[in-house]
C-alpha cells in the first residue's frame, strides 16, 4: 500500500478523529473507507432550494413577478445586458 499526504479542513479532520476513537479503528481506516463508499446523494445535501436558499431574494431591483411573467421583461432583461456590454 502507498502512502498519501492531503490536507483536510480542520472539521473534517475532527470529524474522522472523533469517528476513529469512537470506533477504535485508525485514522486512515476511516479515511478508507469513506473513499471507498459510494458518492453521497443529492438528497443528503439537502433540495434545491435549502442548497440556493441564501441567494433568493439576493439581487434588488427586480419585479416581484419576474418568475411567473418571464417573457413580459426577458427582452428587456436582455436588451439591457447587450447595451452594457459596449
Amino acid at each position: 500500500m502507498k502512502t498519501l499526504t492531503v490536507r483536510l479542513p480542520d472539521s473534517v479532520v475532527t470529524e474522522i478523529e472523533h469517528e476513529s476513537q469512537s470506533r477504535r479503528v485508525s485514522k486512515s481506516d476511516v479515511v478508507r473507507e469513506r473513499l471507498s463508499q459510494p458518492h453521497r446523494t443529492a438528497g443528503k445535501r439537502g433540495t434545491m432550494r435549502e442548497m440556493i436558499g441564501d441567494l433568493i431574494g439576493s439581487v434588488s431591483g427586480l419585479p416581484a413577478d419576474l418568475s411567473s411573467n418571464k417573457k413580459k421583461y426577458l427582452p428587456a432583461l436582455i436588451h439591457a445586458k447587450k447595451l452594457h456590454r459596449r
